[in-house]
């Protein structure tokens, strides 16, 4: 007896553009010692979405890293939310307004249906900013998390 899903899960994005945006964190982490990771659920189990990417941040251990400088990009898609948060390393290279900044310019693509887009620039832009303030180290330089997408419920 076989099981026949009458609803089948619509992926978030194709694999094209599933492709693109690892892609885009491959190129982003290639010249800095940050690293970057993305989480996409459904909907944000009710609460502020800077809290929920902090709560996936921890559990996905990406306060582990060497120079505390990695960052997550949070997205709820039904919810209509993200939020990004960047470990204390680079926070405190970058300050809020930097993160205010790149959220705008997320949201700005994201409502003119660039979400592939929008999700690419951004982590070629976070990408450019770790190249500035933690460059690569030749030596001891390692790519200390995955860069594929983590999709959550």
């Amino acid at each position: 007896m076989g099981i026949f899903p009458f609803f089948k899960k619509k992926p978030f994005f194709s694999d094209p553009d599933q492709a693109r945006i690892v892609e885009a964190i491959r190129i982003a982490e290639k010249e800095t010692s940050g690293e970057i990771r993305i989480y996409v659920e459904s909907k944000n189990p009710f609460m502020d979405p800077l809290d929920r990417a902090a709560e996936i941040f921890f559990q996905l251990k990406m306060q582990n890293t060497a120079h505390r400088n990695a960052v997550l990009l949070y997205i709820a898609m039904k919810d209509h939310e993200l939020a990004l948060f960047g470990d204390e390393g680079i926070h405190q290279k970058v300050g809020a307004e930097y993160w205010k900044n790149a959220v705008k310019n997320m949201i700005a693509e994201f409502s003119n249906q660039h979400i592939g887009t929008g999700i690419e620039q951004c982590v070629l832009q976070i990408g450019q900013t770790l190249k500035e303030t933690f460059p690569y180290e030749a030596t001891t330089d390692k790519n200390e998390l995955p860069d594929n997408m983590v999709f959550g419920r």
